[in-house]
């Protein structure tokens, strides 16, 4: 039998004889750090089978000769066939999981109907990368679920989208096992952990902390009473939109009328866009191995978020500051989210949120670590009402000079009020000093105040 029509690939490789053992296990090394393959011994390179004498010990010889000289030890499956009236013997050999097995010391890989060796590069990279997903729990393999957990609309969803944002080359149409497999959402043939917070029907079932805990408290101080809160459970790209729906059902809109304009002008307390920013870098960035889940604070005069774990080695709050490393510490979920544009993967997450909360006439964030979470406050210019009611009408106009310009002289104060003395505006500015407003800062024709 001529086994031209099967010809050699990068599955099927033809040795004439046992004594080419050196190679047969090569071959192995390469099969396993591939796809797996099979090694036809007594077939020759023109495809005939030769067939080859099988002695006593031969099989055995040749499994121990396999054992003792690759690493980690492989087992393949060694069988005989008869051809013709010609016995060859059949090794089989399963793809390895981590694809680091070795023959004399040395790695081997399949390309094409080649076996070549890994270069020194490449092998250390191989390494690398199988450390990094042991360390990343999105690409952990999840024990607990199996194919039927993903809900398949949501993952057609998110092809649409990712095709429509980015040009994605996946056809929706695809079975949903093959389109999470060219996302790299499935491992071994099983379910990664970020397949399942992604697009599992039900994550907390196997993932109780993967929630996000909303609570508006009555005025500033977590003493105070809890006007709402909220559990926001799912899939965390549903999760983003719910967390999104209770901010804005809980944080009101400025209004203010413009000259020339028949309409009055609104916009939301914080920045829509550092809000969904910030909602996404705790997503993506959490500690999910924790029990802890992500909280959401809103307050008369701040809003925080609360994520679960500290910044990545290397990141300070100093450097969130200015041009940074995208370091993702869920790789695979920070990736589906560029996918949908949800994020651009270049680092520069928190300075739009400082750029954007200036544009919006607030004060700059601030970043906090706790030892345990990760915390960023957007903040307001804000007044008790009690105390607003008791400033004059030239002092209210000065607020809200202060809220655009973040500072104020006393020769300013005055254009801001014509008409008034210097003595008018001082008494004025110190009065919103004694009711803690305002601050002072510099001396004489040098001073200047700013909301606090």
């Amino acid at each position: 039998m001529n086994f031209k029509s099967k010809n050699e690939s990068e599955i099927v490789e033809f040795k004439k004889s046992v004594g080419e053992w050196k190679e047969i296990i090569e071959t192995v090394s390469a099969f396993s750090n591939t796809r797996g393959g099979e090694i036809l011994v007594g077939i020759n390179n023109s495809g005939e089978a030769n067939g080859i004498e099988i002695g006593k010990n031969t099989l055995e010889d040749l499994t121990n000769k396999i054992k003792e000289n690759t690493d980690p030890e492989i087992y393949p499956r060694i069988t005989t066939r008869i051809i013709s009236d010609k016995t060859i013997i059949v090794v089989r050999v399963r793809e390895s999981n981590d694809h680091l097995v070795l023959a004399f010391g040395r790695p081997y890989k399949r390309v094409g109907k080649s076996t070549i060796r890994i270069s020194k590069d490449e092998y250390e990279r191989i390494i690398l990368e199988k450390h990094k997903e042991k360390l990343y729990f999105d690409s952990q393999i999840c024990e607990e679920a199996e194919l039927s957990d993903i809900n398949k609309e949501r993952v057609e969803w998110f092809i649409k989208e990712a095709k429509r944002q980015r040009g994605l080359d996946i056809d929706e149409s695809l079975p949903a096992e093959e389109i999470l497999e060219r996302l790299k959402l499935i491992k071994e043939k099983r379910l990664t952990n970020a397949a399942v917070l992604l697009f599992g029907r039900n994550p907390q079932e196997i993932f109780l902390q993967t929630v996000i805990k909303a609570v508006r408290f009555k005025r500033t101080d977590v003493t105070e009473d809890m006007l709402d809160f909220k559990t926001i459970d799912g899939d965390i790209l549903n999760q983003l939109e719910k967390a999104e729906d209770f901010i804005f059902e809980h944080i009101p809109k400025q209004a203010w009328i413009e000259e020339d304009k028949l309409q009055r002008q609104e916009k939301w307390l914080y920045p829509p866009r550092a809000i969904r920013e910030a909602l996404i870098n705790a997503l993506s960035h959490r500690d999910y191995k924790t029990t802890s889940s992500i909280q959401i604070r809103i307050f008369d005069d701040r809003l925080e978020i609360w994520n679960p774990g500290s910044l990545p080695t290397g990141l300070t709050i100093e450097k969130l500051k200015t041009k940074h490393d995208s370091i993702p510490k869920n790789p695979l979920i920070a990736r589906s989210f560029f996918w949908v544009k949800y994020v651009e993967e270049v680092g520069t997450g928190t300075n739009k949120i400082i750029k954007w909360c200036k544009e919006w006439e607030l004060p700059e964030p601030v970043f906090e670590e706790t030892g345990t979470s990760f915390i960023l406050t957007f903040r307001r210019y804000y007044i008790d009402e009690s105390i607003l009611d008791k400033l004059n009408e030239r002092q209210k106009k000065a607020i809200n000079y202060l809220r655009k310009n973040r500072k104020i002289t006393n020769k300013e104060y005055r254009e801001t009020n014509p008409g008034i003395s210097d003595r008018t505006a001082l008494k004025d500015l110190m009065d919103l000093v004694e009711k803690r407003v305002i601050l002072a800062k510099g001396a004489k024709k040098y001073k200047y105040y700013f909301l606090r």
